[in-house]
């Protein structure tokens, strides 16, 4: 591959490795089940950028479960769960709504254009 994984997230941990070997398997799907827990805001952005780069430069199907809601500025598709169920799903621009994630999460939401993406600030 034209780029390194294994730099990428903090060195104490397997994830490098388990993304590597994703990579080297040539898996259609890759299931990720928060994937940026535990990491640093350095290391989240950056496996975030590699896992967009897996979607658009290689063609994989990435399908992450994610508690932050800005890593998924990342993203192409939303489905919010709210009590166990899909909620809401559709395009990031059609879910990162002030409206959408204020009845989903029942606090206010400002949301940003950043690089022609929504990115929200709640309060």
């Amino acid at each position: 591959l034209p780029w390194e994984v294994t730099q990428v997230l903090a060195p104490e941990r397997e994830s490098p490795v388990a993304l590597n070997m994703v990579i080297a398997q040539d898996t259609e799907y890759v299931l990720l089940d928060e994937p940026t827990n535990d990491l640093d805001i350095y290391h989240a952005a950056n496996l975030m950028k590699i896992v967009r780069r897996l979607c658009d430069e290689l063609g994989k199907t990435v399908i992450l479960v994610l508690h932050e809601i800005n890593s998924r500025f990342y993203s192409g598709y939303i489905c919010a769960l709210q009590d166990g169920r899909a909620a809401k799903f559709g395009t990031v621009e059609e879910v990162m709504t002030k409206e959408t994630l204020s009845e989903l999460y029942q606090v206010d939401f400002k949301i940003m254009t950043i690089a022609g993406r929504p990115l929200s600030i709640y309060y």
